[in-house]
């Protein structure tokens, strides 16, 4: 039996077989290689606009339109640019869906947009963006290039709520701008001042560390002769 040809379509994005859905380009964004709670990218934002949830979520919904936009196209004009203005068109391209996501934000609430304030504009120079265009999206399929960019920039996001959440809560006392405690509940101030990213950033990374730690004891303990054998051949 002739073997159908893939079409036009599948063969430019090298749609994956099977279960392509769930690639390691996006797992690897959520937990393994989260760009803050792993690689601590992104550390400009993400200590300055998670003094509430929604602040936190507006940025981190921002980050991952543009990351898997411009993911998806570096990668379409990956053998098109030229090497020598690459990170210049990179920019280029970063800036224009950011510029996008700015009006998009300031459409949907003035508010929020006043206090993200010139951090969107950052979101240009972002190393996280600028990071996965030059090290991934330039070097691999359009497919691969879009999971790619929703693992990181949900992983991102995910990040960025678990900082604003608690925040707000200990800060304001709110959760989205509704009231979480009692009115008895004395605000810790601290928590929406920069010292408080700090340190919700500082206990958060204590907390994974701490799981992935927890996590390979584990695996330790149940294949105990896969280790031993690895240190018999080292």
């Amino acid at each position: 039996m002739q073997q159908k040809s893939p079409g036009k379509l599948q063969q430019f994005f090298h749609f994956p077989e099977g279960d392509g859905l769930a690639t390691d380009e996006f797992i690897k964004g959520l937990w393994r290689e989260n760009p803050v709670l792993v690689q601590v990218l992104g550390m400009c934002p993400t200590l300055a606009v998670t003094n509430s949830a929604t602040n936190a979520i507006a940025m981190g919904l921002a980050t991952l339109f543009v990351l898997v936009m411009s993911n998806v196209l570096v990668s379409s004009l990956r053998k098109v640019i030229p090497k020598q203005v690459r990170i210049a068109t990179y920019i280029l391209i970063i800036a224009t869906f950011v510029t996008v996501a700015d009006y998009v934000i300031q459409a949907i609430s003035l508010e929020v947009h006043k206090a993200l304030g010139a951090f969107i504009a950052l979101i240009v120079v972002n190393c996280i963006i600028l990071g996965r265009a030059e090290a991934f999206a330039s070097k691999n399929t359009v497919w691969k290039s879009l999971m790619d960019g929703l693992g990181m920039g949900i992983g991102f996001t995910f990040a960025l709520l678990l900082l604003g959440t608690v925040r707000e809560i200990l800060g304001n006392g709110t959760l989205f701008g509704f009231p979480f405690f009692p009115d008895s509940f004395q605000e810790w101030v601290i928590m929406i001042l920069p010292g408080g990213g700090f340190f919700t950033l500082a206990f958060w990374l204590l907390f994974f560390n701490g799981m992935k730690a927890r996590k390979k004891d584990n695996h330790t303990e149940v294949h105990p002769e896969k280790e031993s054998v690895e240190e018999v051949y080292v």
